[in-house]
Parts: structure tokens; sequence; C-alpha cells
């Protein structure tokens, strides 16, 4: 069985995810990108190099969200399954199930995509941020 964490720190978890997946759904991308670490790293397609630090999440989120801006939508993530497993160097490995909803206007919503999406976050003074993040696809395996 895996090492558990305290039920704080999964509840403070929990709402950092919420925090962080309402800020990406509102369009709030500086907002989004101050929750990983200054040098963090996001990959959010297999098939592009993972953007690191700050201004380069930021320029990459606004340039996949380019493609939406003919073609309103409005995406909202859904996290649960969360697992928090500690490492040894004091981080936290995060293993989480992702659903987006994707919502156009008089359109039924659509869930699309299914993923698992992989962190490792860092808790310092209580202030969690983001290491790295990669999401995998569940329709590319």
């Amino acid at each position: 069985m895996p090492t558990l964490v305290s039920s704080d720190l999964y509840t403070q978890v929990q709402q950092f995810y919420a925090h962080q997946m309402q800020a990406l759904d509102e369009g709030r991308l500086e907002e989004y990108t101050q929750t990983f670490t200054k040098d963090g790293s996001f990959q959010h397609s297999p098939d592009i190099a993972p953007a690191v630090g700050r201004d380069a999440i930021l320029e990459e989120l606004r340039s996949f969200l380019k493609k939406y801006q003919d073609n309103p939508t409005q995406r909202r993530h859904f996290f649960n399954q969360m697992v928090l497993e500690p490492q040894q160097d004091g981080s936290i490995r995060s293993t989480v199930y992702a659903l987006i909803v994707r919502v156009r206007p008089n359109e039924r919503p659509e869930v699309w995509p299914s993923t698992v999406v992989h962190d490792v976050i860092e808790v310092t003074d209580g202030e969690i941020l983001l290491r790295s993040r990669s999401v995998s696809y569940d329709q590319l395996v």
C-alpha cells in the first residue's frame, strides 16, 4: 500500500486544483501560470515539447487557445480519483483522472477528452506549486 498523505494536505491539494482549473476555464491564464514554480514545466499534449517556465507556459496556453477564437468554446476541467504519493525529495507525485467537458453555443455538452494528469507538487511554507505537469490522453493509448 502506498504511503498516505495527511487528510489536511489532501484537502489543500483538492482546493488548489479547484482554483487552478477555474482560473484556466475562465481564461485567467496569468493566474493559472502562477500555480507553477518559476521553472515549472507543462506538457498538455504528447506531440509537443514541454513549456518550461511561467512565461513559456503562458505563451503555450495563448497559442493553444487561438484555435478557439472564432469558435467560442467553454471548457470545464473535472479532476477526480486523485492519488498523492510523497517522494524522497519532499515533493508529492499526484495522479489525477480528468474529464474535459466542451460546450459550444446552442450545442449539447461533449465530454472530450478523457485524460490522466501527472503532476509533481512542491509545498513550501503552506504554498502549493506545480514543478511539472504532463497530460496523457486515453484515446492515444
